[in-house]
């Protein structure tokens, strides 16, 4: 009787460990372009009803505008312009635009506050676009671009601005503000995906877009600048806009300076919209 002797049993490979986030995404189908849209509706849905419950969130698109047109015209209107009334034409589409902007600010910091509350780890677990939680906020933000904008001009309405371009001059100068806005919003979104907080992304946001703001022909012709500051002046996307928004108002005319801005934005959702994306992928 022969005996067989078995040879020593394989070592268990260990137990290899699975992404629950990665295993989730394998079994779900790839979001279509009308779900990612539908989806980022619902996320505006969300933030529209949390700033109906937390109405000190338009603070900033009420009673800026309102303080700033007043202040600004009757300061330095005399001063610029020899007074109120001519300076106005170049004063309120200059209002609308830093207006807009810096509301587009409070995006960012508003975002990684969220990050921090850990609200974005629930919305990663859940079978949607990654793109929608993002995209979902700042549709919801037009609103409140609206509501700054509009407020500009009728301010500037009741201190005696009379915009040329009439009501379809003023309406197109709101939508290109609002654009301009929302794709401008981007950038801060990113800063609010990879600030340490939400403290960092308000002083990182500011450094940046009040040089930009003041360094523009929002609230000077720009022939009054030192020849070195006119240059850079004249290659300020916000002097783009500024002069975007006057044609529209006070012309009523498309100039190249729409155009320039429209592309302008285009290329900054370009580029800042995935990367956005990404680094909220990343980070959470």
């Amino acid at each position: 009787m022969s005996t067989i002797t078995a040879g020593p049993a394989p070592a268990a490979s260990p137990p290899r460990a699975i992404d629950p986030a990665a295993a989730v995404a394998r079994t779900r189908p790839r979001t279509g372009i009308a779900e990612t849209a539908g989806q980022t509706l619902i996320m505006a849905w969300r933030a529209l009803k949390k700033m109906r419950r937390n109405p000190e969130q338009f603070f900033d698109v009420t009673i800026q505008p309102l303080l700033f047109t007043a202040m600004f015209a009757y300061i330095f209107g005399g001063a610029i312009s020899g007074n109120v009334q001519r300076y106005l034409p170049l004063l309120i589409p200059g209002i609308v635009a830093q207006t807009v902007l810096t509301t587009c600010m409070v995006t960012g910091v508003q975002l990684r506050e969220d990050m921090d509350k850990g609200v974005f780890d629930r919305f990663k677990s859940l079978p949607m676009a990654r793109i929608a939680p993002l995209a979902g906020p700042m549709t919801a933000d037009v609103v409140r671009y609206l509501i700054a904008a509009s407020l500009t001009f009728v301010m500037g309405v009741i201190i005696g601005y009379r915009p040329g371009g009439g009501a379809l001059g003023v309406i197109g100068a709101i939508v290109l503000s609002i654009f301009t806005g929302w794709s401008i919003a981007w950038i801060f979104t990113w800063f609010g995906t990879i600030a340490k907080n939400a403290r960092s992304v308000q002083g990182l946001s500011m450094m940046i877009l009040f040089p930009l703001t003041f360094l523009s022909n929002a609230f000077v012709p720009s022939t009054t600048l030192p020849s070195g500051l006119q240059d850079f002046v004249k290659v300020n996307p916000v002097s783009h806009l500024v002069s975007a928004t006057r044609d529209l108002a006070n012309n009523g005319s498309l100039s190249g300076e729409v155009g320039w801005t429209v592309l302008s934005c285009l290329v900054v959702i370009a580029v800042f919209a995935p990367l956005s994306v990404r680094s909220y992928r990343r980070h959470l």
